[in-house]
């Protein structure tokens, strides 16, 4: 398994800028196709992007498209989300997640997730 701990969240006001950060530790980092996903309060969780095993391929929701990046650095074995411009929408506990023995995954249903970090976009 993998272990995967979140950091980088907090309170921004809106149009401000956060990078979440995802450490990844146990089996290789490398063999996982990556991703963020995010869940307000009442809310379903949401597929937010998704990062192939080498960076190379990414997928953005639509909701968040020009605005998150996400990217990887396997020899550091961290997954980010780069996200400007945030909105008081974006409000929700962003999680990293790992998909074992998979290229590219870009579906909500991942093997591992982190335990959460919270965005709060203040208005």
């Amino acid at each position: 398994q993998v272990q995967l701990v979140e950091s980088g969240g907090g309170l921004v006001q809106a149009g401000g800028s956060l990078r979440l950060s995802c450490a990844a530790s146990g089996r290789t980092f490398s063999n996982y196709a990556m991703g963020w996903s995010r869940q307000a309060p009442g809310k379903e969780r949401e597929f937010v992007a998704a990062i192939s095993w080498s960076g190379a391929t990414t997928k953005h929701a639509n909701s968040v498209k020009g605005r998150f990046t996400i990217s990887r650095d396997n020899a550091k074995n961290t997954v980010y989300l780069q996200m400007n411009s945030l909105k008081p929408e974006d409000t929700a506990v962003y999680y990293c997640a790992a998909k074992q023995y998979t290229f590219y995954y870009d579906r909500n249903d991942y093997d591992y997730w982190g335990q959460g970090t919270q965005v709060t976009v203040s208005s």
